[in-house]
């Protein structure tokens, strides 16, 4: 399956996308002719660009004179299904521009008939939001992932007046969906680009096993000085890497929370999506005792995660950074003991290890100690292989 990472370490907006997809191949005379036939009352181009030293591409919609005035969303729709436009390209564009309709209706309290779309109905995003359908077209992508979503902070002018970074209707548009804000204090997401991310991508999160084949940058308007305002296309076919993706590392001292505390915040941190919670003795200033905890988790989950810490512990800070890990491929084996079924993981190079929860279960059922029945499990995995 081919598949698009998009890479929004800058944010994501509806040019850059069209454009990052325009660098790493898309047609673009093919995009031109195609954002023509709509009669939105545009003129498209391309040129290069350069962020940071970098080569991008940039995308510029020119509105004609005079621009046309804010459209319902039934008047987007039809627009978008009389254009000659392949199917799924036609569908992705319609279902984009109608979850920024739900969106727009909830924020201003109105039927959904009658939204009429302000920033997001101007021509350049109704052209950004079908180019960047029919740019994943023409590259045959299959499937869209994307990375947590850089919002920016500080301010950005709109229609409504002076709004704080997230946009309200940003802000709606990633709800449930991983995003942070670093870098300078701009807009860097915008209500096309999150409406775009979030209708289209399948998941959220690092970048999944694939074998690059394509790779396109988009550029945003501003050149940033210590910012490379860039999106990253990275496209190519998935492959069966066993490879981990990176995780987060989440750390805090601690040597004021009791033995009690501290393993319920375990049992709390597992149960909220932790991949692995560990303590460690330390011994820390004042020559006192105390304890790391280090949980390792998605980084989607670091912010739900590190609250949690904050809840459960006394600590008042967490270190959190990112690692690399790698997974040996595994698999589930069956076995059959005396006293019960047990799973039994298996690695790549042949490890093998009963499955904990299996003979803790037998074990409290039949009344034997645990290391007879984890015995056990191994000899009957043991015996299936010989």
């Amino acid at each position: 399956m081919k598949i698009c990472y998009l890479d929004a370490f800058s944010g994501i907006s509806g040019d850059m996308l069209v454009a990052a997809l325009a660098d790493a191949g898309a047609d673009q005379a093919a995009l031109v002719r195609a954002l023509a036939s709509l009669g939105a009352g545009a003129v498209v181009r391309f040129e290069p660009a350069s962020r940071a030293g970098i080569r991008a591409t940039r995308f510029h919609v020119e509105p004609e004179d005079p621009p046309h005035a804010h459209r319902s969303l039934s008047e987007i729709v039809a627009m978008i299904e009389a254009a000659p436009l392949a199917e799924r390209a036609r569908r992705n564009a319609v279902a984009v521009f109608r979850r920024l309709g739900e969106v727009e209706a909830d924020i201003h309290q109105v039927p959904l008939e009658r939204v009429h779309f302000h920033e997001v109905g101007a021509v350049d995003s109704i052209a950004d939001i079908v180019g960047a359908c029919l740019g994943f077209e023409l590259l045959g992508v299959e499937a869209i992932y994307c990375s947590p979503l850089n919002l920016g902070s500080g301010t950005a002018a709109s229609e409504h007046g002076l709004l704080p970074v997230p946009a309200p209707a940003t802000a709606a548009l990633v709800r449930g969906f991983p995003v942070y804000a670093r870098g300078p204090e701009v807009e860097l997401t915008t209500p096309t680009g999150a409406a775009l991310a979030t209708t289209l991508a399948a998941g959220f999160g690092p970048l999944p096993p694939l074998r690059i084949s394509r790779i396109g940058y988009g550029a945003g308007t501003r050149d940033f000085r210590e910012h490379t305002n860039l999106l990253r296309v990275l496209i190519g076919d998935t492959t069966a890497a066993t490879e981990a993706p990176t995780v987060a590392v989440l750390e805090a001292n601690i040597d004021d929370s009791t033995p009690e505390v501290l393993g319920y915040a375990v049992e709390r941190l597992l149960a909220a999506g932790a991949l692995d919670v560990t303590l460690a003795p330390l011994l820390m200033k004042k020559n006192r005792p105390g304890t790391l905890l280090t949980v390792i988790a998605r980084p989607e989950d670091q912010e739900t995660l590190a609250g949690v810490v904050f809840a459960e512990t006394s600590t008042l800070g967490v270190r959190i950074y990112a690692a690399e890990r790698r997974l040996q491929p595994r698999r589930i084996v069956e076995v059959e003991t005396p006293h019960g079924t047990v799973r039994v993981k298996v690695s790549g190079e042949g490890h093998y290890a009963p499955e904990y929860e299996d003979c803790r279960r037998l074990a409290r059922q039949t009344g034997r100690p645990l290391k007879e029945i984890i015995a056990e499990a191994n000899f009957a995995y043991r015996k299936s292989t010989s």
